[in-house]
């Protein structure tokens, strides 16, 4: 063992000799191995930060896992025997209706660990008003303790207080901005169905998105009970999740055990995750055609060393080197561009993400992780010994006797 690793020793300083007589190219080679681990790893933490950034606003303003009563289907009478019944239906209405025995659901649902958050919500249509100006509105009724798990309401409340209850609500700013009114002011709701009530605007929010800070009114789950005659009734179970990318699975899950129709945020934001699978193959088709880059970069520049090398080849192999030696003494070269490369191109990332991080159009933070880092370096090495396998074969293989000779 001692002298294996002695032998590997003196390839190793043989290899770096041979890329110290060859300065220029070594430099070149590393330079070209720097810049395309810099563009590998620059561009795959940008597209992680632009991902994080769209899901990350995406699911801050709804639930990971909704849960609803199953839809209503009409009921057809069967025909008699021996008769042919030709019938042309309309899919039944679904009506505002509360799911049955939602408490012992929420309950079976809290000791699942698979479910970071559970919060019964009761939601259904209304108008506000203040003076003649009238708006149509989806009212949210929910115990602020639990929703407050789903959906961050204290980070996006922009004035006032956070308080739903007596008579108390919250509403979107672009909601306050069209009916004139702030915090403190007085407000009408009402759902059409000779439900109304006079309610106190306690606090004004901002989800970042206009439709939702233009319709949503937050309010205490008995009063919205009461306004959408659902009494001691709900019409949505939210749940959030850890791995929000095994949504679908836990929802079908939680349809099975409960019986419920569920809806996941996967399923309702479609073209939102093929946008996301078209980066990510966009994003691993540029490190392929990089490494390729790379990996030919490398490959031309250990064929040339081969050839500029050949009489000490010849040398090497007349003093009793072996060919698994000269072998050795290559791949090392091919590994030593990789390794340089690949920290001189994490050092050049990291100076490229951090000025995009403080100069750039602050639309999101791009984080940069060590495993990133690590595999770019891995990448880098892996590629640069892979790229150095032809070149070294062929100088292993070069009889010593015509190396010698080799002018």
């Amino acid at each position: 063992m001692k002298n294996f690793l002695g032998r590997l020793w003196i390839e190793w300083k043989i290899a770096v000799s041979f890329l110290r007589e060859g300065r220029a190219q070594s430099l070149m080679i590393t330079v070209g191995v720097a810049v395309g681990v810099a563009v590998i790893v620059f561009i795959t933490a940008l597209i992680q930060g632009l991902q994080a950034n769209i899901i990350e606003r995406t699911l801050g303003t709804q639930a990971h896992i909704r849960l609803l009563s199953p839809d209503e289907v009409n009921q057809v009478v069967s025909p008699p025997a021996g008769t042919v019944q030709l019938l042309q239906e309309d899919k039944r209405a679904q009506r505002l209706r509360s799911i049955n025995n939602w408490q012992q659901i929420t309950e079976t649902l809290d000791q699942l660990p698979v479910l970071t958050a559970v919060s019964p919500v009761v939601s259904g249509p209304a108008f506000v008003q203040r003076g003649d100006a009238i708006e149509s509105v989806a009212l949210v009724g929910m115990n602020l303790e639990r929703y407050q798990q789903i959906i961050p309401l204290k980070e996006y409340l922009i004035s006032g207080q956070l308080r739903v209850g007596a008579d108390d609500v919250l509403i979107g700013s672009q909601l306050a901005k069209d009916l004139g009114v702030q915090v403190g002011s007085k407000l009408r709701l009402d759902t059409g169905q000779q439900n109304s009530a006079v309610v106190n605007i306690a606090g004004i929010f901002e989800l970042g998105v206009r439709d939702l800070d233009a319709r949503y009114v937050y309010l205490d789950l008995k009063q919205a009970q009461s306004l959408l005659s659902l009494p001691g009734g709900i019409t949505v179970i939210d749940l959030t999740i850890d791995d929000i990318f095994q949504a679908d699975q836990v929802a079908a899950q939680v349809a099975r055990l409960t019986s419920l129709k569920t809806e996941s945020w996967i399923e309702t934001n479609t073209q939102l995750m093929n946008a996301i699978t078209a980066q990510s193959l966009s994003t691993n088709m540029i490190i392929v055609f990089v490494a390729i880059s790379v990996a030919f970069g490398i490959a031309s520049v250990m064929s040339v060393s081969v050839v500029q090398r050949t009489r000490e080849i010849g040398i090497l192999r007349a003093t009793g080197a072996t060919q698994s030696q000269i072998l050795r003494v290559f791949l090392f070269q091919g590994a030593i561009f990789g390794l340089l490369g690949s920290v001189l191109g994490s050092v050049v990332s990291y100076g490229l993400v951090w000025v995009f991080n403080n100069f750039g159009p602050g639309l999101f933070y791009i984080p940069i992780s060590i495993e990133l880092v690590l595999l770019a370096l891995l990448l880098a090495t892996l590629t640069g010994v892979l790229a150095a396998a032809v070149p070294s074969r062929r100088a292993a293989a070069l009889d010593p006797v015509e190396a010698i000779r080799h002018v």
